[in-house]
């Protein structure tokens, strides 16, 4: 199977995006915010029919609309009851300019199949170099709020009176999210980008109640799942998408089976380990 080049860079790319993905939706989860996730997916198809219209790489059309989007919805809602609001605003306009852009370049029928379902076999060794370029970058802004994000999402009223802007972390984690979900559009398609970014976080947090080993244990899932799917996709001869999305689907249901005592939900000592962690971004209030 390794044998082919285009093999080679399926599992190259796939491996990247599995790490990434994972690792950032086991926080999207966390913090209740899988619908975003889900919309900057289709922004992302509106930014890549826009990107061919103007002879732009889909992948930078993909990544500058998420981030785009991202940073807006952050911008317009930082509280749980005005996300819902905010992400649906900007899912209805960016939908209503893709099916603008398709109107005016029907040729792009066939790339639009591909980019809505995803073809990890088809990706180049460029592509998996700018992945991994993305990946770097999206990785490295996780770990630099992944602190002050973890406090603020667990208990936001101590966060914000302890002087952490919940508004700016929201906008600063929605574009890591948006980055993340542009390259996970490009194995698995941006109908699908639940299988990567929310299926194996959701099984890890049902796995384990501690953060920094739900993470790993996230991105490890997210790694097997692509691993898997594209073998079975080579020996089978059926699209990647559905094998990942299949395997994604089949772990998250194993875990859910045996529902054990504490999993599910951090535990207290997360929730009490976090409590100093602002005093390290911004000192209390007086």
């Amino acid at each position: 199977m390794l044998e082919y080049d285009f093999m080679r860079n399926a599992f190259a790319a796939a491996s990247i995006v599995a790490i990434v993905s994972g690792s950032v939706g086991y926080f999207l989860v966390l913090r209740g915010q899988t619908f975003a996730g889900h919309a900057l997916a289709h922004v992302g198809f509106t930014g890549a029919t826009g990107a061919f219209l103007v002879g732009m790489t889909p992948l930078w059309g993909l990544v500058l609309m998420t981030v785009a989007a991202g940073i807006g919805m952050g911008l317009l809602g930082e509280r749980l009851a005005q996300r819902d609001v905010a992400i649906g605003i900007v899912l209805a306009l960016s939908l209503g300019f893709g099916l603008l852009f398709l109107h005016f370049y029907t040729a792009f029928a066939t790339q639009a199949t591909a980019l809505l379902f995803g073809n990890v076999l088809a990706v180049d060794v460029g592509t998996v170099w700018t992945l991994l370029g993305l990946g770097i970058v999206s990785l490295a802004l996780l770990s630099v709020i992944s602190r002050p994000l973890l406090f603020a999402s667990l208990q936001p009223e101590l966060a914000e009176a302890k002087g952490v802007s919940l508004r700016l972390y929201s906008v600063l984690f929605l574009a890591v999210v948006a980055l993340a979900t542009a390259e996970c559009a490009q194995i698995v398609g941006v109908l699908l980008v639940f299988t990567l970014m929310v299926g194996p976080a959701a099984a890890a947090q049902r796995l384990t109640s501690r953060v920094g080993t739900g993470v790993v244990l996230s991105a490890a899932l997210a790694l097997v799942e692509a691993w898997a799917g594209i073998t079975l996709a080579f020996y089978t001869d059926w699209p990647s998408s559905f094998w990942i999305t299949a395997v994604s689907s089949g772990v998250y249901l194993a875990t859910a089976l045996p529902r054990r005592s504490g999993a599910g939900h951090l535990s207290r000592q997360s929730i009490e380990a976090v409590e100093p962690l602002a005093s390290a971004v911004t000192p209390p209030k007086s």
